[in-house]
């Protein structure tokens, strides 16, 4: 007897009934897993090259190919901002124009519109290249079974393709439309989310550090971009959001656990719930602290440490309560939150931002002019008068 497994993308397998090793019952069921369907039937009507015995055994493989479906001009852009990860590279995005707008130099409409792109096709890039890897993943969780590559609307050449073309397109942009560090620092990222974070996903608990770190380096990148180095400032920055990162992933991989655990994904919510808890609510209290530092290190006005206690403190309160009864319902309130909680502490930065260099300039415009204009009128005003006596003095000596 045979059985027959439909595989994505249509792969027909045929097995000898007698080839009962634990690999192929294993592959047997996570093809059942997956939404392929067994038969039975003669392997007399299978195979017609030879007969089965006992010592004689036949392996054939059948592949049907069935072409991709035309995808048109509108649907192909729905594909590529579905490989790129819209709304993720969207926050990315968003974390590296605060980065550029909190930095303490002049606003440069060029630089800034060249960092934003740039970031925003590396961080498709990345995206892209981490589908790439988690196909055979990604198919066995509810959230990701439907991604473009899974289902088979994009081939894994194309993804690659569009993943290497944005990439490159994305450094260049920002090594050679803003400076050097952004495009060391784009790279870094780039390699760090493909190469470590991706596969550490499966390896151990760290993946969730990893992950907090590349979330922290965008406002870097903006960072660089409008200075062109990194201060004591942008180090505050990027921990602000390195450590947001814990609440809001933690609380959102609680509700996953059933999806990790059936991928093997080691994260902190399957592997070890009482860290994720305590994790979640350490972080949040060091996002009070780093925001109580920022006036200290003159990155902001004291203003910001009293207006972002407040939001802060009730980010804190979610996560104890994530940390004293931990449910769906408070892990998904203390997820909802942190969408919120991040654009205000950016724009609450960006508000009481210690250095505005427009309004700087401008005053030392006006104060250069004021001199200016005093000097030129008491020069007006002396000259006469330095005449008249001079006048007096050659009068008097004739």
């Amino acid at each position: 007897m045979f059985k027959v497994f439909k595989m994505r993308p249509s792969y027909k397998i045929f097995f000898p009934g007698n080839l009962s090793s634990t690999y192929l019952r294993n592959f047997a069921a996570g093809a059942e897993k997956l939404g392929g369907t067994s038969t039975e039937f003669d392997a007399k009507d299978s195979i017609s090259r030879g007969e089965l015995n006992g010592r004689r055994t036949y392996y054939e493989e059948k592949k049907v190919w069935e072409p991709s479906p035309c995808v048109e001009k509108g649907q192909l852009l729905d594909q590529y901002k579905k490989l790129s990860k819209f709304r993720l590279t969207t926050l990315v995005v968003i974390t590296t124009m605060a980065g550029y707008a909190v930095a303490p130099a002049p606003f440069d409409a060029a630089s800034f519109l060249m960092c934003t792109v740039g970031t925003g096709l590396v961080s498709a890039s990345a995206n892209s290249i981490n589908q790439f890897h988690e196909v055979p993943f990604d198919s066995q969780m509810s959230r990701t079974k439907s991604r473009v590559i899974v289902t088979g609307k994009v081939t894994p050449l194309h993804a690659m393709g569009f993943a290497i073309v944005s990439g490159i397109a994305g450094l260049s942009i920002l090594y050679c439309g803003v400076n050097g560090l952004t495009a060391g620092l784009g790279l870094s990222n780039l390699i760090l989310y493909t190469s470590i974070y991706t596969p550490m996903k499966r390896v151990s608990i760290l993946n969730t550090w990893i992950g907090s770190a590349v979330g922290a380096i965008p406002p870097l990148i903006g960072w660089a971009g409008c200075c062109g180095y990194i201060d004591m400032g942008a180090t505050i920055l990027a921990g602000l959001l390195f450590a947001w990162q814990f609440p809001h992933f933690n609380a959102l991989s609680w509700n996953l656990r059933p999806d990790y655990s059936r991928a093997g994904y080691q994260m902190m919510a399957v592997t070890n719930p009482a860290l994720c808890r305590r994790t979640a609510l350490r972080y949040t209290f060091v996002i009070m602290l780093l925001s109580s530092i920022a006036p200290i290190m003159d990155v902001t006005n004291y203003w910001f440490a009293l207006e972002a206690l407040p939001l802060n403190g009730y980010f804190l309160y979610l996560a104890y309560k994530f940390y004293r009864n931990s449910n769906s319902g408070t892990s998904r309130k203390l997820f909802r939150f942190s969408l919120l909680h991040l654009p205000i502490l950016m724009i609450l930065l960006l508000v009481n931002k210690k250095r505005w260099y427009i309004a700087e300039n401008t005053k030392e415009i006006q104060l250069n002019n004021f001199s200016e204009n005093k000097i030129t009128s008491m020069l007006k005003l002396n000259l006469p008068q330095i005449n008249t006596s001079r006048s007096e003095t050659s009068l008097k000596t004739t």
